[in-house]
C-alpha cells in the first residue's frame, strides 16, 4: 500500500481522486457508523430515545469539530512541511501537536463532563428526554479521548496524501459497532449505545496507530516539543478549530429553536441530520483533500498547480451531489421510516429536503473554495466567512422567521439561504488571496 502521494508530480485528476475517494470511502463507512446508532436507538427505544440522542448530538458534533479543526491546523503545516520535504520540521510539528491534542482533549472532557445540566438545558431540551440525553451525553464524553486522537491520526496521514489506510480502521469499527450496539442497549439500556460506539472507536484508533507506527510515518519524541512550533500551531489551528465548530453551534442554535415545536420535530430534526450526511461528507472529503493538495502545492512552490485542482474538484463534486440531492429529496420521507415509523415525521423530513435542496450543491462549492483558502495557510480568512454566514446570517434569520407564519419551515430557508451567500463569499473570497499570491 502506498503511504504517500507527491501531489506536485500527479496530473491533477488523479490527483485528487487518489485522496478524495479513499476520503470518501471512509466518510460513507463513517456514515454508516453513525446511522447504525440511531437505527437502533430509533427502533428499539423509539421516538423520545431519538429526541434524546438529537439533543445531545450538538455538543458532541462540537467537541468533535473542534478535534477536527485542531488536526485541520495540523495538516497545514504538515503538507507543508511534508511539501518542502523538510524532515526536521515534520517531526517537531509531529511530536508538539501530539502533546497539544491530548492535553486539549482532556481539558475540553472536564469541562463538558461538569456543564452537562447547563448545556442541555441551554438547548432546551424537554423535561421528557432530559434524564436520558444527559445519560448518553455522560458517557460518551468519558471516553471521547480515542475519538479526538483518531481524528489527529488521520489528519497525519492526509497530510502525507494517505487516506487508505483508514478505510479499514473505520470499516472494522463500523462492523463492530453494528454489532455491538444492540447488545449494549439490551444491557444497559440507552447509554449501552454510547458504551458501544466508544468501545468501537477506540478499538479502530489502535488499529491506526499501530499502522502508523509500523510505517514509520510518525515520530514523536518529547524532546522535539518545540514552542515556537506550538505558538504556529496555535495561531493555524485556532482559526480551524473556529472554522469546524460554527457549524455544530449553528446547529445547538437551530435545535433550540426546533425544540419549541415539540420532541416529534426534535426527532425528525434527528432524522435530517443523518441523512444529510450522504450529502456532507463528499463536500467534507474534498475540502480536506484541497487543503492537503493546496499546502503541499505551497510547500513546493508550485502554486500554478492550484487552480488546476480546484476546477476539477468544484465539477466533480458539484455533479456527484446534484445526483445525490436528487435521491434524498425524493425518496427523504421513505427514508424516514427506516428511523422512526410516523407519517408525521415524514413528513417534516421531507419537506426540509425539499426546501434545502439545491443548498447541498451549493455547500460543496463552498467546501472546495474553503479548503483551498486553508491550504494556502489562510485559516482566518475561512473563519471569518464561517461567522459571517452562519452566525451573521444563518442564525438570525432562522430565529426571525420562525417566529413567522413560515413556523418551523423559516428555520430550513433560513439554511438555504445561509449556503447561497456562502457560496458566492468563498469563490470572492479565494480568487483575491489567489491573485494576491500570485503577485508575490
Amino acid at each position: 500500500m502506498k503511504t504517500q502521494i507527491n501531489f506536485v508530480n500527479e496530473k491533477p485528476k488523479n490527483g485528487l481522486f487518489k485522496i478524495t475517494i479513499p476520503l470518501i470511502i471512509a466518510m460513507i463507512l463513517n456514515m454508516s457508523y453513525n446511522l447504525v446508532d440511531s437505527l437502533w436507538i430509533g427502533n428499539l427505544l423509539g421516538e423520545n430515545a431519538m429526541a434524546a440522542l438529537t439533543s445531545s448530538t450538538p455538543i458532541i458534533l462540537i467537541l468533535t469539530s473542534i478535534g477536527m479543526g485542531a488536526s485541520g491546523g495540523v495538516a497545514i503545516l504538515l503538507s507543508q512541511a511534508v511539501g518542502a520535504k523538510d524532515h526536521a520540521k515534520t517531526k517537531r510539528i509531529l511530536s508538539t501537536s501530539l502533546i497539544g491534542t491530548v492535553i486539549l482533549c482532556i481539558v475540553l472532557i472536564l469541562i463538558c463532563e461538569s456543564s452537562i445540566n447547563w448545556i442541555l438545558t441551554l438547548l432546551h431540551t424537554p423535561s421528557e428526554i432530559f434524564s436520558m440525553a444527559k445519560e448518553y451525553l455522560a458517557v460518551y464524553l468519558l471516553g471521547f479521548l480515542p475519538v479526538f486522537l483518531y481524528l489527529y491520526f488521520t489528519a497525519v496521514l492526509r497530510s502525507y496524501g494517505n487516506t487508505l489506510f483508514q478505510i479499514l480502521a473505520i470499516l472494522f469499527s463500523t462492523v463492530l459497532n453494528i454489532i455491538l450496539e444492540p447488545i449494549f442497549i439490551h444491557i444497559l439500556g440507552f447509554s449501552g449505545a454510547a458504551i458501544a460506539t466508544i468501545l468501537s472507536q477506540s478499538i479502530a484508533l489502535l488499529f491506526m496507530a499501530g499502522y502508523i507506527l509500523k510505517k514509520k510515518l510518525f515520530h514523536f519524541s518529547f524532546l522535539l516539543f518545540d514552542w515556537a512550533e506550538l505558538r504556529i500551531l496555535l495561531c493555524k489551528s485556532f482559526p480551524s478549530i473556529i472554522q469546524q465548530s460554527i457549524p455544530p453551534l449553528s446547529t445547538s442554535v437551530l435545535t433550540s429553536l426546533v425544540s419549541s415545536f415539540g420532541v416529534s420535530s426534535i426527532a425528525a430534526y434527528g432524522v435530517t441530520g443523518k441523512l444529510e450526511i450522504i450529502l456532507f461528507y463528499p463536500a467534507m472529503a474534498l475540502n480536506m483533500a484541497l487543503t492537503t493538495i493546496v499546502g503541499q502545492c505551497i510547500g513546493a512552490k508550485r502554486p500554478d498547480l492550484i487552480r488546476s485542482y480546484l476546477k476539477t474538484a468544484l465539477l466533480w463534486g458539484c455533479g456527484l451531489l446534484l445526483v445525490l440531492s436528487a435521491l434524498v429529496v425524493a425518496f427523504a420521507g421513505k427514508l424516514s421510516h427506516l428511523f422512526l415509523n410516523s407519517n408525521d415525521i415524514a413528513a417534516i423530513v421531507g419537506t426540509y429536503f425539499l426546501i434545502v435542496s439545491i443548498g447541498y450543491i451549493l455547500y460543496t462549492i463552498t467546501s472546495c473554495y474553503m479548503g483551498a483558502i486553508n491550504g494556502l495557510g489562510k485559516p482566518g480568512v475561512g473563519m471569518y466567512l464561517m461567522i459571517f454566514y452562519y452566525i451573521i446570517i444563518r442564525m438570525p434569520l432562522a430565529y426571525l422567521l420562525s417566529h413567522t407564519s413560515f413556523a418551523l419551515s423559516g428555520i430550513w430557508l433560513a439554511i438555504l439561504i445561509s449556503h447561497v451567500v456562502a457560496a458566492v463569499s468563498a469563490a470572492i473570497l479565494f480568487n483575491f488571496l489567489f491573485l494576491k499570491l500570485k503577485k508575490v
